[in-house]
């Protein structure tokens, strides 16, 4: 397919105007103006339309914290105690929530689940391609790495501050009980390469909890660290460099722009809100020009839903973060400020390889947008993942991709 004669915003430089995509086997074939049409390719006028990648959203709790928002869905937090690095929010991820088809509608391919913010280190998060299938693994993203998510500050303290709740109460205890666990992660990894290096065929129970951490340890998963206050970012900084870590970014993350130097010299991402404030003391010092003062300093910014409603419009999230850095005097281009939702979460994910840009050889996961994708007006048109489409706003579904809603949404 030929996508003919539209503005592209490809995230890796400046938009072109009147320009071509080729989806070429599921993957981006060529990007330019006035490409050669391919023999055998269906050409689809698109003037006056514009495409950008695929939305990737890096913090969502769809499908663990499904709607409708009843006792029954809340499979986010596992309370029963405050290290959890074994349990996976793949296995309480749930296809048919409603909001999957509203997120597609609004332009999302990809979304990280995670876990929630009530334990130390709350689970292992997942990376799922928005295609409809039956299961979390049927919907995850080829080869994306696994997450950890943690969390600081006043969510574990508030969870385990009850009476009969063992964990933290304060924020030093939260810190000492961190590094405890990733000690203990250390002293588990020591003591199987010992068992290893003299030769034992001794097998020893699996320590799951104890055996995440150490791949954590290794590198091989991905940190993913709630935190809201900079002075907080600062101390986990600090405890992560005594075993040799980096979070790949802190979430939430609203006063980030005290930071953002260090954070840019530390190649530490920051997934945030647009304007989210006052929810909580930590969020009291948030300011709308924090994505933009981020990006101003070289911090890879995204921008992040943690909502079932903010997901279905991410392009007006960035667009209402763009305008605040500009109200502000923050130099910051339209450009940039569409990584902020693209290119960038797909870097905080690990997924930057394969899509995020439009660029050849990139997986074709685009977006065509009925006009400015900044526009409050604009809506998602085509949606396609890996050269499929998956939505098509001209050509409404007669039926629901939920099951769900089968009783409840009448077709037409």
């Amino acid at each position: 397919m030929l996508l003919r004669g539209a503005s592209v915003m490809t995230a890796a430089g400046p938009t072109l105007e009147q320009a071509d995509v080729w989806i070429r086997k599921g993957k981006i074939g060529a990007v330019g103006i006035e490409l050669p049409v391919p023999r055998g390719a269906y050409v689809a006028d698109l003037e006056g339309r514009w495409i950008t990648p695929g939305l990737v959203d890096p913090h969502t709790h769809l499908g663990v914290y499904s709607l409708p928002r009843v006792t029954a869905h809340a499979d986010g937090n596992e309370v029963s105690g405050p290290f959890q690095a074994a349990v996976r929010a793949e296995e309480a991820f749930w296809p048919q929530d409603p909001v999957i088809e509203r997120a597609l509608a609004g332009g999302v391919t990809t979304i990280h689940v995670l876990p929630g913010s009530a334990n130390l280190v709350g689970g292992q998060g997942v990376t799922l391609r928005l295609k409809p299938g039956l299961s979390a693994r049927s919907m995850r993203f080829p080869d994306a790495p696994t997450t950890m998510k943690m969390a600081c500050g006043e969510n574990p303290k508030r969870v385990y501050g009850k009476k009969g709740k063992t964990g933290p109460r304060t924020r030093m205890g939260e810190v000492a009980m961190l590094r405890q666990a990733l000690e203990r992660a250390r002293a588990y990894t020591a003591e199987a390469e010992g068992r290893e290096e003299v030769g034992k065929e001794v097998e020893a129970e699996v320590d799951y909890e104890k055996a995440a951490l150490a791949a954590v340890l290794r590198g091989e998963i991905l940190i993913q660290n709630h935190c809201y206050r900079a002075d907080e970012m600062l101390v986990r900084l600090d405890l992560f460099r005594e075993f040799d870590l980096r979070p790949r970014a802190f979430h939430h993350a609203v006063e980030a722009y005290k930071v953002r130097d260090t954070l840019a010299s530390e190649g530490v991402g920051a997934v945030v809100w647009a304007d989210w404030w006052g929810l909580k003391m930590e969020l009291l010092d948030a300011v709308p020009t924090n994505a933009a003062l981020l990006d101003s300093a070289g911090v890879r910014v995204a921008l992040h839903s943690d909502s079932p409603r903010d997901v279905q419009r991410l392009n007006q999230q960035a667009a209402v973060a763009l305008a605040a850095g500009r109200r502000a005097g923050i130099d910051v281009d339209r450009d940039r400020a569409i990584r902020w939702i693209t290119a960038n979460p797909a870097w905080v994910l690990g997924i930057e390889d394969r899509v995020g840009t439009i660029e050849p050889g990139k997986d074709a996961d685009l977006v065509v947008w009925s006009g400015d994708p900044f526009s409050v007006y604009t809506r998602a048109d085509y949606v396609f993942i890996a050269g499929d489409v998956v939505y098509n706003r001209t050509r409404p579904r007669r039926y629901p991709l939920s099951d769900f809603e089968l009783g409840i949404r009448k077709s037409p």
